[in-house]
């Protein structure tokens, strides 16, 4: 079953850039997106090395000097932008959680339907 829900505009998030998405009470981003041209990935904000820690630095900056790979704050490991899997530091071999995403008429829709227990709660 889909369970499709929109994310963001495309135009929301800067070409070799990442976006914060979904603010939990505190303004933290329960997902987010990078964006490469029209391809657009996104994660749950959660570092798989210590599972309550966020990955952004600062709001919608989760990538790292280069622009290519995807930086935890907390910890420095890197992760891959096409899969999540972690490439340098305490998690290396483990992966974040893929969205399944789309862009579809100029917006970045996602398939929900993995992340049962873990769909963030939607605002409207």
């Amino acid at each position: 079953m889909s369970v499709q829900q929109t994310l963001c505009r495309l135009d929301e998030i800067e070409d070799g850039g990442s976006k914060g998405l979904w603010p939990d009470m505190r303004g933290r981003a329960l997902v987010f997106a990078v964006r490469q041209g029209d391809r657009v990935r996104a994660f749950i904000n959660v570092c798989p090395h210590y599972g309550r820690t966020r990955l952004g630095w600062k709001k919608d900056e989760f990538l790292n000097a280069g622009g290519d790979k995807i930086i935890c704050s907390a910890h420095g490991a890197l992760f891959e932008v096409d899969d999540g899997k972690c490439t340098l530091g305490p998690c290396l071999g483990q992966s974040l959680e893929k969205l399944a995403t789309i862009v579809q008429g100029g917006n970045v829709v996602a398939n929900l339907a993995d992340l049962p227990d873990r769909r963030p709660e939607i605002r409207s």
